[in-house]
């Protein structure tokens, strides 16, 4: 209860910012990051395309893979009608699609550009039942497995440039509450859909992929820790209405979020989480952890379990065939 208050009055935790702060309030007083380049996945709405936007006002490079490349170039205009002289690099991007993320990555490594910030923000609630090319249930491979690719087949990328600049590389993944709704045996949930549509369940499908992005988190952390100059903490943004729900509309949807309207955040607000452990300097150093409302929070159990990241990293190395990637 008391928990709930603090968020609804937006009462400033440890780090200084609470459930109000925005983007642009948590970035102020954040170096200057004229130097720093950004993939930002999913930034062509909502959360993404505000953390684009703000991360470009405080002078980062931002690189915007998007399954649109229209969509991205709109996105990418706007952020220009306000920012001038901000550098955004549209690229081809399928997170669903195995190959599509390798040809990103070997797109990206062609640019022979430094890389200090990956933003794996992307992120799709599908009521529709789906498989992707790849043979993985839709929402998983979207929301987790294409960033777990695309995040180990860029880590060498990100090493150099921490190692060459002297500046720490930060990984951020954009989780969210609902994975603590995900109770049981994930990796048996998934292969059972995987098999057979009946037992679908878009909420359980879409809180599976954000528990796997907390304990993605905590298990590459872990083996960043003694060799790289690398952070990777994952952030709850709260609630919000943004596309992410576009499968999902009408008068049921509509009426839920009304009667949550009290709870809810604007966008600025949603995108502060990101921006926070993505910039500031309080968060230099730690890694492994989870955010919500700018500050330290504790995610579900089963998030907090070494043997389930450890499972499921070996799980997803064989969907994605990187063991050779896996140090």
């Amino acid at each position: 209860m008391l928990e709930t208050v603090k968020y609804l009055v937006g009462s400033v935790g440890a780090s200084g910012f609470g459930s109000r702060s925005t983007a642009e309030q948590v970035t102020s007083a954040c170096p200057d990051l004229r130097s720093i380049t950004a993939i930002i996945t999913g930034a062509t709405s909502g959360i993404g395309a505000e953390t684009a936007r703000v991360l470009a006002k405080r002078g980062a490079r931002i690189v915007i893979p998007a399954r649109s490349i229209k969509t991205a170039e709109e996105t990418r205009a706007r952020i220009l009608m306000e920012v001038p002289d901000s550098e955004i690099i549209v690229m081809s991007l399928d997170l669903s699609s195995q190959s599509s993320v390798r040809n990103f990555v070997s797109d990206f490594e062609s640019l022979n550009l430094p890389l200090n910030l990956l933003i794996n923000n992307a992120g799709k609630f599908s009521h529709d039942y789906g498989i992707t090319e790849d043979g993985i249930e839709m929402t998983f491979a979207t929301n987790y497995l294409g960033h777990f690719l695309l995040t180990n087949l860029l880590l060498n990328k990100m090493i150099d440039t921490a190692k060459e600049t002297g500046v720490q590389g930060r990984i951020v993944n954009v989780s969210s509450s609902i994975h603590s709704w995900f109770s049981g045996d994930g990796l048996g949930y998934l292969e059972l859909i995987t098999k057979n549509k009946s037992h679908y369940d878009a909420t359980r499908a879409y809180a599976l992929s954000k528990l796997a992005n907390v304990l993605h988190t905590k298990e590459l952390a872990q083996r960043l820790k003694m060799e790289a100059n690398v952070t990777v903490n994952c952030v709850h943004p709260g609630i919000v209405r943004t596309r992410l729900t576009r499968d999902r509309e009408g008068i049921v949807t509509d009426v839920a979020f009304f009667l949550a309207s009290k709870l809810l955040k604007t966008i600025p607000q949603a995108a502060a989480t990101t921006c926070y452990v993505a910039t500031h300097p309080r968060v230099l150093g730690l890694s492994g952890k989870y955010f919500s409302d700018c500050n330290e929070a504790s995610p579900s159990k089963l998030a907090a379990s070494a043997t389930e990241a450890s499972r499921l990293w070996s799980f997803s190395e064989s969907m994605t065939t990187l063991r050779d990637h896996s140090s």
